[in-house]
């Protein structure tokens, strides 16, 4: 086995136990938020997602300096830390999102059938993200974009209703932010998508999603 190829293991690697935390880190949040909880365990997972992209930054940069990876190999290194970073920012919005509970406090008397449908489509595209990485399935890649339009209409509805003054004001700003971190979310998750697309075909999406 090539000396490169235990490094891309070890990447790989990295990069399993970081799809299997972001997952967990957001799905606390939001069963925290539907039951009336803090989520005070997911700065535990949030601030592990973050020492684990760093390897992953680490690994890759020390990975093309010593071998000066080509064509395939360097596409999945230069992926690898896109992924990661994107791991990474589920984590960071799923503490966001524990973090609004703290300081609304109680909000069992909201309505939260918008906010739930909207995490649950984000969630199935998390779920999709990290399918489509440890499957290199780009066919499952491609169909993430089709559930962000929802997300983002769910924000924008949101939005507007907030600023028409409709509802008690804490549950419409609590709701307001915590769709825009799962709008965020979404769109690492439909980057993580076309990152797997690059991987297989070396055609590198527009943009990336930002902070």
């Amino acid at each position: 086995m090539r000396l490169m190829d235990m490094g891309l293991d070890q990447l790989n690697s990295l990069l399993v136990e970081m799809a299997q935390l972001s997952q967990s880190a957001v799905s606390a949040s939001m069963e925290a938020y539907r039951r009336g909880g803090k989520g005070k365990e997911v700065k535990q997972m949030s601030d592990r997602l973050r020492a684990l992209h760093r390897q992953v930054s680490d690994l890759s940069v020390e990975m093309i300096a010593r071998y000066q990876p080509v064509a395939s190999d360097l596409r999945f290194l230069k992926a690898c830390m896109e992924i990661s970073y994107g791991f990474f920012r589920y984590g960071r919005y799923a503490l966001d999102i524990a973090e609004v509970l703290q300081v609304f406090g109680d909000l069992s008397k909201c309505d939260h059938e918008s906010v739930v449908t909207t995490a649950q489509k984000t969630q199935e595209m998390i779920r999709m993200s990290v399918d489509a990485f440890a499957r290199r399935d780009v066919e499952l890649a491609r169909k993430i974009p089709s559930l962000d339009d929802a997300v983002d209409s769910s924000y924008r509805d949101n939005v507007k209703s907030t600023l028409q003054g409709k509802g008690d004001v804490r549950c419409a700003l609590s709701s307001m932010l915590i769709l825009r971190y799962l709008e965020r979310i979404a769109d690492h998750a439909t980057y993580i998508g076309e990152m797997v697309e690059y991987i297989s075909t070396g055609v590198e999406p527009d943009a990336s999603p930002g902070n």
